[in-house]
């Protein structure tokens, strides 16, 4: 008779296996980095995203989630999503700068790391509808679309405003993770649910026009979602509040 393992020594190899790749090809984009190709560096971080995301779905839907699989799932993103943009953007943007790129890169890299701490910590508790701070993943996919639409940049942009731009963008980023500003984090919508007809109406046309323009749309996406927390948090939720605190102080005079 097959002996069973201990469920504190077993590991899933599937869901492992997807963690594995993303963090695979997080350690090829900075290969390339180093080599001074960021257009392949950024795919790298863009095709790790995608197995990031597909490794939290699988063990979802296969029952195959573990304390193993989320802290090496951790250790991944921070590879992937940490290391590797700061050191692309470093040494595409920021050398330049001396000290004060050099510590933009460094900021970067500890916010994701605290950014990925604080996740761990709070997951068991936090909404699943919003991200409590930006995801590493999409602060990491917003540098690296940055490096694709730079093939549109004219070139005396290239050496005057995109450096300085760059410098700012990766200061946002790292203040956007670690703060309490909501992200919606897309978590309700599932694939596998039935969803009015208009939504799929949507999703195509939405393809069509990435597939289009990758490389433009790819940037305008990320940073039109950079610039969705702060509206959803100051907007929508501090509208909430205060008429679920004006609800219930009618009640108490009630």
């Amino acid at each position: 008779m097959e002996k069973k393992l201990p469920r504190h020594k077993s590991v899933y190899l599937l869901p492992n296996m997807l963690t594995t790749a993303s963090l695979f090809l997080g350690f090829l984009g900075l290969t390339w980095a180093i080599k001074g190709d960021y257009a392949s560096c950024a795919l790298c971080i863009l095709s790790s995203c995608v197995f990031d995301g597909l490794d939290g779905k699988v063990a979802r839907m296969t029952g195959t989630t573990s304390e193993f699989g989320v802290q090496l799932d951790s250790l991944a993103d921070l590879v992937a999503f940490g290391v590797v943009p700061a050191t692309m953007t470093y040494l595409w943007m920021l050398e330049g700068f001396g000290r004060l790129g050099l510590m933009a890169a460094f900021l970067f890299m500890a916010c994701g790391a605290l950014r990925l701490a604080r996740f761990n910590v709070q997951t068991a508790t936090s909404s699943k509808k919003h991200f409590v701070g930006l995801p590493i993943p999409g602060a990491a996919c917003t540098l690296a679309t940055l490096v694709l639409f730079t093939e549109y940049v004219p070139q005396t942009y290239m050496e005057s405003v995109l450096p300085i731009m760059t410098l700012g963008l990766v200061y946002v980023l790292s203040f956007f993770m670690v703060s309490t500003i909501r992200f919606y984090s897309f978590k309700e919508i599932s694939a596998f649910k039935a969803h009015p007809f208009s939504w799929m109406v949507t999703a195509i046309l939405v393809f069509s026009l990435v597939a289009s323009r990758p490389k433009v749309l790819g940037f305008i996406i990320f940073l039109g979602y950079l610039i969705s927390g702060p509206l959803y948090t100051l907007f929508l939720l501090s509208r909430r509040g205060k008429r679920l605190l004006r609800d219930s102080s009618s009640k108490e005079l009630g």
